[in-house]
């Protein structure tokens, strides 16, 4: 495999071992983003000289024998929404385009403290907010394997730099996908950890603000080891505290693929995926079966998903809008006001979301309990769930209103953010999902399914990930060239 495509825990090997430099990797990765980043438009605030004397640095400790860690001389990006001191932090904000962070987000500071360095920040959408990645800042960044086709949002810029060979690990973000939207899309492995476990200081436009629901912060990476590495770096309390209490995450229930239990869910009417992906998670478990995993086609958890979806898009659009000017808000509440009971159409459910009152909000973290707890039953029964993490492979690039954008799926129009559901379902229930890759379509496009586990069960989604890949092998690597 080429250098570049190597994970970061065996890059890091090689250079403790001299069998590399970390100048020597740092200057590969830089010549390799000069060379192809142009059409893709993955790595958009570029730190070199910064990484190069860090490199330097690193070289230099493994020559004095100073004490090396895990990720010694290893560079990365980050997504652009977390702050490096001295660069800029948008979230692809024109508004926000001289706002430059005055210290590292804490993500950043453990990163380094584990020895990587940073080689610049990757794209991201207007206001992290879709699920491509085009901002008037930065532009558009294309997919690695169709720079035509969209790499996924709000971190498609980190998968595409991934899939691209441009980095050797990436840390995003996640409140309707935008870890795992873009993994699927690109061929690479995303993580959305179980909720508040990283937490995510430094990673946003206005300091010190309390830590918000529903959304994490999560790596991106190659590999599942990767994964879970980059977990364990970020993940624990901040230091006020840190006095208080300790994360400490059980590992994986399994050691074993063949040990697994394993449900498949390919499909629903709720939000109906292609053929093709839904035939992908059909060949999940056929290949699970094969090597004498116990796999059922017809567990789920039992709550209604309709009642659920709707519980999730309230609570979604309550933190995804508390940002809304004042002019913008009370255009909403009005819509809300004159709304009939009954009425629960997209543009209803939204409006409602967007004015929820603290009562009503309330109201609704109380039926969000009981959908934890029936999520917290079935993984009693079973280990993994299986499914979909959008409806369709990478889908072209689409700058309309979002509201006027719709998806082909299987020459059916459905509705843009219909297939929300799918990576709604960690998202609201605060579970971890991890997204590995199955291979390509028949017009070769990767395609990603996602692995959800209990509550705190982090390392079992992963392990399962890693243990796939280790028996299918299905991770593919885009030919730039």
């Amino acid at each position: 495999m080429d250098l570049h495509y190597l994970p970061a825990h065996v890059l890091a090997e090689k250079i403790k071992n001299k069998e590399i430099s970390s100048l020597e990797l740092t200057q590969h990765y830089i010549e390799r983003i000069e060379k192809y980043d142009g059409d893709i438009n993955s790595v958009i605030v570029k730190t070199f000289d910064e990484a190069i004397l860090a490199a330097t640095e690193a070289d230099e400790a493994i020559l004095k024998k100073q004490e090396l860690h895990i990720l010694h001389g290893v560079p990365m990006t980050i997504k652009e929404s977390y702050n490096i001191e001295g660069q800029s932090t948008t979230w692809g904000i024109p508004d926000f385009k001289g706002n430059v962070a005055k210290e590292d987000g804490l993500a950043v500071k453990r990163f380094k403290k584990s020895g990587a360095h940073f080689l610049g920040k990757t794209n991201v959408p207007l206001n992290l907010a879709d699920f491509q990645s085009y901002n008037d800042i930065y532009g558009t960044t294309g997919n690695p394997w169709d720079v035509k086709t969209t790499p996924g949002g709000s971190s498609g810029g980190s998968a595409a730099a991934l899939a691209a060979g441009f980095t050797s690990l990436e840390a995003g973000s996640d409140i309707g996908g935008s870890i795992r939207n873009p993994a699927h899309y690109c061929g690479v492995f995303g993580h959305k950890p179980s909720h508040a476990i990283i937490p995510s200081s430094g990673h946003e436009l206005i300091p010190n603000v309390p830590e918000p629901d529903l959304s994490v912060c999560g790596p991106l990476a190659r590999s599942a080891k990767d994964l879970e590495i980059a977990l364990d770096i970020m993940a624990g309390p901040i230091e006020r505290e840190s006095r208080g209490w300790q994360l400490n995450l059980p590992e994986s229930r399994r050691s074993n693929l063949k040990d697994f239990k394993v449900a498949i869910w390919s499909n629903d009417e709720i939000a109906p995926v292609s053929k093709e992906i839904a035939e992908r998670c059909e060949e999940v478990g056929k290949n699970l079966e094969s090597v004498g995993v116990n796999v059922s086609y017809a567990a789920k958890p039992d709550h209604d998903f309709l009642k659920s979806e709707i519980n999730y898009q309230l609570l979604l659009q309550s933190v995804m809008q508390s940002g809304m000017s004042e002019e913008e808000f009370k255009k909403i509440e009005e819509i809300a006001n004159n709304l009939e009971p009954d009425d629960f159409s997209v543009e209803a459910i939204l409006a409602r979301g967007t004015v929820l009152s603290h009562r009503n909000w309330i109201r609704q973290n109380y039926a969000r309990e009981q959908t934890k707890i029936s999520w917290e039953n079935f993984f009693n029964k079973w280990d993994i769930l299986i499914c979909p993490q959008l409806a369709t492979t990478a889908i072209e690039h689409d700058h309309r209103k979002i509201s006027d954008r719709t998806i082909m799926v299987d020459n059916q129009e459905q509705r843009y953010f219909q297939q929300i559901f799918w990576p709604g379902l960690a998202v609201n229930a605060h579970l971890p999902s991890t997204v590995f890759p199955t291979g390509l379509s028949r017009d070769g496009m990767p395609i990603g399914l996602q692995a959800i586990g209990g509550a705190y069960e982090d390392k079992t989604t992963i392990k399962f990930a890693e243990l796939y890949e280790q028996e299918f092998k299905a991770f593919v690597m885009p030919n730039l060239d």
